[in-house]
């Protein structure tokens, strides 16, 4: 498994809501096949870090691309980082 982890600032509440109504009623944006995502906000430094898993690297790669064609406005903030990374262990409780 893969992940594309992005580092936002300039983050706010609402912005966050909107987010979550997008993606909860129409899902990934075309182009991407993912497996899912986490969405982690701290509203207190106005960040957030959205974790989009993906079955192998290429599937990730070809979604990096559709998400770098984004639009700055369709995004939670201001893009602050990202890493493609190989997800080598997870544990759920």
């Amino acid at each position: 498994m893969h992940a594309r982890a992005v580092r936002f600032t300039d983050v706010t509440p609402e912005r966050i809501d909107e987010i979550a109504g997008e993606v909860e009623s129409q899902g990934p944006p075309p182009g991407v096949d993912s497996t899912g995502f986490t969405l982690l906000v701290d509203e207190s430094q106005g960040t957030a870090i959205f974790i989009g898993f993906f079955e192998s690297e290429e599937k990730m790669r070809d979604a990096s691309a559709v998400f770098d064609q984004m639009d700055p406005s369709e995004t939670p903030g201001t893009r602050a980082s990202v890493d493609l990374c190989e997800v080598k262990v997870e544990r759920s409780m």
